[in-house]
């Protein structure tokens, strides 16, 4: 569930506030919270998307309640064929988690050239929590999607970049603080399923998007409060110097080994982000969701299974830093690419996981330890991968290009997102055994890619990784 983080511009020198929460500027706590609110919207909001689309708005019954779909779909079918219910729904699921990943380098650069970071933060606010509520009028969902889209993209990037502006350039404490921030990520990624999830699913999809919209006024309300501890507005870039010097042969070489390796990347994506498309399917359709507790048995909600990721990036987090620790104090820890290759094969065996349910099963319900198991081998994949790259575009990539080529990472999962959900139209043509090979097929060719560019891509990057 791993959220990348756009890199700031210069901090301001302002490590002299207060060290009131956990060691760090009381403003990191109104961040923290508000970042985690504001997930637990995103993720409580995509957790229903996919079972919504098909389970209700997509049906003949009500599909033609909804503004300007048959238009929308007919673009779709003009580009991609004859589209059923669930190939329909899941290019929109691939659609819109892709653009949430395209439109943070326009806010960004809104932040950075017009309104600033709060002023764009604070509309990108509304925009989103307008957004949830329209979720819960069928007729809206087009604009619902974009009211959503356009919010996440003034939120998302500026959030991250005031994180660093809290600390001064040589303040040690600032990657500890993005690490904090990164569990306010996954706390609200780990709890939306299963308030909002559960709502939808249990209650009526309404409540469940009603909540979300709950939780994203929540995230403004934290940011206003604590908008006297957050660091002013660096000077909008068409008001500041800008370094023209020409880029020379290395920095060249750097950027054009990042381009290597963000294509594969996009196929990683492509198969991971099938967590909130196909598998959210799989698991409602083919889990036998029974669990046996001491005295009864009970059923598993659907949307749960959205949980276990960000859970077990708590807990494996730590042991994947431990690991790699005592393999560097022997010289065996692998270079940042092989990580990145390993993540890519650990993905597609976490389908290969999928595709041996889906055989053994046969047509019966496959066990709900399966889709365990599954998680267990793809939340270790992601962090072989998504904190890697974000660390190896910021060590890399020409200082004053920095935030461009972020924006280029971000990018590779707009990308991924959209191939995700052009995928995912195959799940109900295919049989599914077939279907979670081809996806473990795409990982692994990632990660076949990335390895054989092992060599040379070090050179390139010139760092030792």
């Amino acid at each position: 569930m791993t959220e990348a983080a756009v890199p700031a511009p210069p901090p301001l020198p302002s490590s002299s506030a207060p060290a009131e929460f956990l060691g760090h500027p009381r403003g990191l706590s109104f961040l923290f919270a508000t970042e985690m609110w504001e997930r637990f919207s995103y993720y409580g909001m995509r957790a229903l998307l996919v079972l919504y689309l098909v389970e209700y708005l997509l049906q003949p019954e009500t599909a033609g309640q909804v503004i300007g779909l048959a238009a929308f779909k007919h673009i779709l079918e003009a580009a991609l064929g004859p589209l059923g219910v669930q190939p329909f729904a899941s290019n929109i699921y691939g659609l819109y988690t892709g653009l949430v990943y395209l439109t943070p380098i326009f806010g960004g650069l809104l932040a950075d050239r017009v309104l600033g970071h709060r002023r764009t933060v604070i509309i990108g606010a509304l925009l989103m929590a307008l957004g949830h509520f329209m979720m819960a009028f069928e007729p809206l969902l087009l604009f619902a999607l974009l009211f959503l889209i356009l919010g996440n993209g003034a939120f998302k990037p500026n959030m991250s970049s005031q994180v660093g502006q809290l600390y001064a350039p040589d303040d040690p404490r600032r990657d500890r603080a993005y690490s904090i921030f990164y569990v306010g990520i996954n706390i609200g990624a780990f709890l939306a399923p299963l308030v909002c999830g559960t709502l939808g699913e249990r209650v009526a999809w309404h409540y469940g998007f009603g909540a979300a919209g709950v939780g994203m006024l929540i995230a403004l309300a934290i940011y206003l409060a604590g908008s006297s501890h957050l660091p002013p507005d660096p000077l909008p870039i068409n008001q500041a110097r800008e370094d023209r010097k020409p880029l020379d042969r290395d920095e060249w070489r750097a950027i054009i080994a990042l381009i290597v390796l963000f294509i594969p990347t996009s196929l990683f994506w492509a198969a991971y982000e099938q967590q909130g498309n196909t598998i959210a399917l799989w698991a409602n359709n083919n889990t036998d969701r029974t669990i046996n507790l001491l005295f009864a048995t009970a059923e598993i909600p659907t949307t749960w299974f959205q949980a276990f990721n960000p859970f077990m990036i708590f807990a494996f987090t730590p042991l994947v830093v431990t690991l790699w620790k005592r393999q560097a104090e022997r010289g065996r820890e692998p270079s940042t690419v092989i990580k990145m290759a390993l993540g890519c094969a650990g993905c597609g065996l976490a389908y290969l996981i999928m595709a041996g349910a889906a055989f053994w099963a046969g047509g019966a319900k496959a066990s709900w330890l399966w889709l365990f198991a599954f998680f267990v081998v793809i939340t270790t994949a992601e962090l072989y991968l998504s904190p890697i790259g974000l660390s190896l575009v910021s060590k890399v990539a020409p200082v004053r290009y920095l935030s461009m080529m972020m924006g280029v990472w971000l990018a590779t999962s707009f990308i991924g997102n959209f191939l995700a959900g052009y995928l995912g139209s195959f799940w109900t043509g295919m049989a599914k055994p077939d279907f979670f090979l081809m996806i473990a097929g795409v990982a692994l060719a990632a990660g076949a890619v990335i390895f054989a560019f092992d060599r040379p891509l070090r050179a390139a990057l010139r760092h030792g990784v």
